[in-house]
């Protein structure tokens, strides 16, 4: 049996982490991010499986406890800035709308 590196194990969970942000990011329709149940579910389920991703890469040494936190603590802070980054666009719409 063939056994892989720990730098390719997280460059491959590294690369899922940048494709649930494009995922994301994608989305240009900020109302659907603001407001579509559905959306909410996709990003919750991607983040669930690359949260169980990395536990799994930290059981099976790959990753320390404190990088696999810092991986996920990452990529929510970066989900986090997307999201208020919609809410003050659409914030900025409505009071625009008031204006008219």
């Amino acid at each position: 049996m063939e056994s892989i590196s720990k730098d390719f194990a997280v460059q491959l969970l590294n690369d899922d982490a940048q494709r649930i942000m494009m995922l994301i990011r994608n989305q240009k329709n900020s109302l659907c991010i603001s407001q579509c149940k559905a959306f909410e579910e996709v990003v919750d389920t991607q983040m669930y499986g690359f949260s169980r991703q990395v536990t799994y890469a930290i059981r099976l040494g790959i990753l320390s406890s404190k990088q696999g936190h810092q991986l996920l603590s990452d990529l929510e802070k970066e989900l986090n800035q997307l999201y208020s980054d919609v809410y003050e666009e659409t914030q900025e719409k409505k009071e625009i709308g008031k204006e008219v």
